[in-house]
């Protein structure tokens, strides 16, 4: 495992984790559409990109012109 893959997985779980954290215990309501959906899924999207080395805001970016470095 790389140290990018590392912080992918860790950045992710945090960002579910902190989802987590404000339904639990500061009554954040879930059920309902909310701009946290986005967030949850942007950690997610970190979390599995961390495991499965696919990103798709990589394959955007590269679509759009930019490249690896």
């Amino acid at each position: 495992m790389t140290i990018q893959r590392a912080i992918r997985i860790i950045a992710g779980s945090f960002i579910l984790l902190s989802l987590y954290l404000a339904y639990r215990y500061n009554g954040v309501d879930l059920s309902e559409p909310t701009w946290l959906w986005f967030t949850a899924f942007v950690g997610a999207n970190l979390l599995q990109s961390g495991f499965t080395q696919w990103c798709l805001m990589e394959v955007i970016l590269s679509k759009l012109g930019m490249k690896h470095g």
